[in-house]
């Protein structure tokens, strides 16, 4: 494994007891440019797995607690007159950061939801009419409890499709809870948490896992599995571009990760349900019989032939 990555779970690990295969999967996804949503019952970490992130990291970190009342221009910011200088001045928000945690999503307006599109997916924002460029890198780490539908906003497709992948944390086993419990015993885990990279460190992390050396079969079996899921008779709705987009880049960071140079198609096996489940919309019949994305992706994954192990070419030669 990379020793940055490695010295970066293992930081988060102190705070997140059990769950090294998803603090795994959270930074690949930062390392491949990607947002975040976790989804679970309260309590099993999910705020605290983005703050211990932050903290590890060494970035500039901001906070919105989603509620009703929320507005875009809490996210994006606002222009207010200044009267010194007879001109409009720009308010900034809390997307002018590097790493939003936007808490409960799903509790606030679909204007305000809305307000982040243009953020998670060009790493931009207009305000009246105005653009200003975010800072690199710049991450959504969002959470949302499904537990309880009062006065909660479902993410529409084209939300969720902002998301690199989507993840449970589940509950801890009964080791990993015993460990939880004697770390609180009189302080917070938190506390004891170091940077364990620099933000420049995170930049150059990002960069070397773009250079990841992808072969045109691998890229080929990526979309020939995308185009499973839109021809598949459970599902209505299958993968976009974007998300095999984000299917690639993912398999990137997993090799990445795991100190390769280079793509295999195992590495895009062992993302595909974490970037898809979230982005397909099963069949009425699939509902009915208590079919689950999972169930899906999984037929895909044993009916989509892999290409053969190879030398992978420079992606120089691919043409």
């Amino acid at each position: 494994m990379n020793e940055l990555v490695s010295r970066i779970q293992e930081e988060v690990g102190k705070v997140i007891k059990g769950k090294d295969d998803v603090i795994l999967k959270i930074l690949m996804a930062i390392l491949a440019r990607g947002n975040v949503l976790m989804e679970d019952v309260p309590g099993v970490g999910k705020t605290t797995m983005a703050m211990a992130f932050a903290r590890t990291m060494g970035l500039d970190t901001k906070r919105i607690q989603f509620t009703p009342d929320t507005m875009p221009s809490d996210i994006l910011g606002f222009t207010v007159y200044d009267k010194n200088t007879g001109k409009l001045s720009y308010k900034q928000g809390a997307v002018i950061t590097n790493l939003l945690l936007a808490d409960e999503i799903n509790r606030t307006s679909s204007k305000t939801q809305s307000a982040l599109l243009e953020a998670m997916e060009e790493k931009k924002i207009t305000v009246e009419g105005k653009t200003y460029n975010l800072p690199e890198p710049f991450i959504v780490l969002a959470t949302q409890n499904p537990v309880g539908s009062a006065g909660t906003v479902m993410l529409p497709l084209s939300q969720l499709d902002r998301f690199m992948i989507k993840i449970n944390m589940g509950y801890p086993d009964l080791k990993s809870q015993v460990d939880i419990l004697c770390d609180r015993h009189n302080s917070d885990p938190l506390d004891s948490v170091v940077a364990a990279v620099t933000k420049e460190e995170v930049v150059n992390l990002i960069r070397e896992t773009d250079n990841i050396t992808m072969d045109r079969e691998v890229y080929e079996y990526a979309a020939r599995l995308a185009e499973g899921t839109r021809t598949h008779e459970m599902a209505d709705y299958g993968i976009s571009p974007r998300g095999t987009l984000a299917l690639c880049r993912m398999a990137k960071a997993h090799a990445f990760a795991a100190g390769k140079e280079y793509v295999t198609p195992f590495d895009v096996q062992d993302v595909f349900k974490d970037v898809c489940a979230h982005r397909m919309i099963l069949s009425s019949r699939a509902r009915l019989n208590e079919y689950t994305a999972e169930q899906v992706l999984d037929e895909i994954l044993h009916t989509v032939e892999a290409p053969a192990a190879k030398e992978i070419k420079s992606v120089k030669d691919m043409r």
